[in-house]
């Protein structure tokens, strides 16, 4: 820090008064130091509760419309976004589509750093033209230091088509995106252990803040069933046993007919529990859950919240 104060006014690249000596630690205190400091993320994340709310919610829309929820980031902040996104087909049947991620300098990014893709507004406008954004979609950017150009390039162009938008950072927001965005998002976690290095506090927001927004989503769209991802699709041995496990449990069934029932609803979990509850084949309970909208509580007759 300079006599004059930090030298820059983002907590994200301001020195951490409590890992100044860290290089002369042992490592079991530097695992403690960092341990301690970690602990100061959640709660920084639920001071947040109602903006992430606010962004559950557009997710919610946007999905209920037939829209989509596109993060868009660099490096760490976009791979997270990559991340979260993939995870949703596995975890809750959804299209691909349902749900991306875009990060600066493509998916070459995804494994190799590409610093300077962040610099240009311009390229992150035309990654959401690639990807036909319209009004019926929600687009949230995550820049943890507030200010990456691709991120702000691509959120206003989102806006220009009609999306709504939001902005995730982990620093004190400008007060023009409170203006600018429909939602903001802004978990102060402080500075880092290692100065600048926001793939470590500032990263761990994020996952929370992005797993919060998209299970929620889903929660709200019919894909759970009290705290069971019903939505599940076999697609690996991993799955098929979690499949089975869960009408095990939601149906007093053993093994071997759980295995069974799932496989005469395809490998999808929710379609087996439909047609267990109600008597209906494959075909009927795959209609009737269509035609309820996915919320397994309106075909089985029991009550919903």
């Amino acid at each position: 820090m300079s006599a004059d104060g930090p030298l820059d006014t983002r907590l994200t690249e301001q020195r951490n008064p409590a890992s100044e000596d860290i290089d002369r630690l042992d490592p079991t205190a530097i695992v403690d130091l960092i341990n301690e400091q970690d602990a100061q993320v959640a709660p920084a994340v639920g001071a947040e509760r109602e903006s992430i709310a606010l962004a559950l919610e557009y997710a919610e829309e946007a999905f209920r419309g037939g829209g989509r929820l596109i993060y868009v980031g660099a490096g760490t902040s976009g791979r997270l976004g990559v991340l979260d996104a993939s995870e949703m087909p596995p975890t809750y049947g959804t299209d691909p589509q349902m749900v991306q991620g875009i990060i600066a300098g493509g998916y070459e990014a995804l494994v190799r750093a590409k610093e300077g893709a962040e610099d240009h507004p311009e390229d992150g406008a035309a990654a959401v033209e690639e990807r036909g954004v319209g009004d019926k979609d929600f687009v949230l950017g995550i820049a943890t230091s507030g200010t990456t150009p691709y991120v702000h390039g691509a959120l206003r162009r989102a806006a220009e088509l009609g999306a709504r938008t939001g902005l995730l950072l982990c620093t004190h927001p400008a007060p023009e995106y409170r203006e600018r965005y429909d939602v903001v998002i802004a978990p102060l976690v402080g500075p880092e252990v290692i100065t600048g290095s926001t793939r470590m506090k500032a990263g761990t927001a994020t996952k929370m803040v992005l797993n919060t927004i998209t299970t929620g989503a889903m929660i709200r769209s019919g894909k759970v069933f009290g705290n069971l991802m019903v939505d599940l699709q076999v697609t690996c041995q991993k799955l098929q046993d979690r499949g089975e496990r869960i009408l095990m449990e939601m149906l007093s069934l053993d093994r071997g007919e759980a295995h069974e029932l799932l496989d005469r609803a395809g490998g999808s979990v929710k379609t087996a529990i439909a047609m267990q509850r109600t008597g209906l084949d494959a075909n009927e309970a795959r209609e009737r859950l269509a035609a309820a909208g996915g919320r397994l509580a309106a075909v089985t007759g029991e009550p919903e919240a």
